[in-house]
């Protein structure tokens, strides 16, 4: 079996990559080989990564490339679909998506700016087939300054956000809602070195639930806060003190412990 920079290597037309790209690609793409699956790439250039795509993923593979470039359209002759548009207007996406239907794998190696990269995965995210991938390439570019960054709304930024999105489905005593939420189609979100993997599965963005087996108990105390003396402190006394029955202290231990260790978070 030869791997996605073996295949790379020997490529017909032209292409780049950062080197540690190629073991993301073996791993995330394995199992999607000799498959009848639909990838998308934005980013066509000199068409080298799509000719690795159908040779990494077989002739079953429907490859398509989407480039700002009418050039591109030269590449229809090798088999491959090309797209003409800019990735980040909303019209290109919903006539695309209405003429190809949903995708399995689309994979952003465009421009790399905030907005192309935020506003692709917006425009996509609902036409990923259950057990697809959204591929962001090149995510280092949220911490340059020639894309204007770093900034609160770097495409980082944004898929810090969705992390929160997606556990916000679990059931916490008060969740915070996101006026914008990709969280029922975001399964989940793997993050490597400049590039982040979306995993996305409609069937398993469910609120979570408390489950537990019918096996026996062994009267185990849990150790978890035996040395939070506050707490324990702080349950006697509610249980004496009508007025501290409201009282959090739990909460408020934990901000006292976690003020000690905030500058791991500046």
């Amino acid at each position: 079996m030869r791997s996605v920079k073996d295949l790379f290597i020997s490529t017909k037309n032209f292409s780049k990559k950062w080197e540690k790209y190629f073991d993301i690609y073996d791993e995330i793409l394995f199992n999607y080989k000799n498959k009848k699956i639909t990838v998308v790439e934005v980013g066509v250039h000199n068409c080298g990564s799509l000719e690795v795509w159908r040779k990494f993923l077989g002739s079953e593979a429907r490859i398509i490339g989407i480039d700002a470039n009418p050039d591109c359209k030269k590449f229809e002759s090798e088999g491959y679909e090309i797209f003409i548009g800019d990735q980040t207007d909303n019209l290109f996406w919903e006539s695309f998506f209405n003429k190809v239907g949903r995708v399995d794998i689309l994979i952003d190696d465009g421009g790399h700016t905030n907005e192309q990269q935020i506003k692709t995965i917006v425009n996509c995210i609902k036409n990923i087939n259950d057990g697809g991938l959204i591929i962001t390439e090149d995510t280092h570019t949220s911490y340059k300054k020639e894309f204007g960054n770093p900034s609160k709304y770097s495409f980082i930024s944004f898929a810090k956000k969705l992390v929160d999105d997606v556990n916000f489905t679990f059931p916490f005593e008060s969740n915070k809602k996101f006026k914008f939420s990709l969280n029922s189609f975001i399964h989940s979100i793997t993050f490597y070195e400049s590039v982040v993997v979306f995993r996305v599965d409609r069937k398993k963005c469910y609120i979570n639930k408390y489950t537990q087996n019918s096996g026996m108990r062994h009267g185990m105390k849990d150790f978890r806060n035996d040395k939070e003396k506050l707490i324990q402190v702080a349950s006697y006394l509610r249980k004496k003190i009508f007025l501290l029955k409201n009282i959090k202290f739990q909460k408020i231990n934990y901000f006292i412990k976690n003020f000690k260790f905030r500058n791991f978070f500046k």
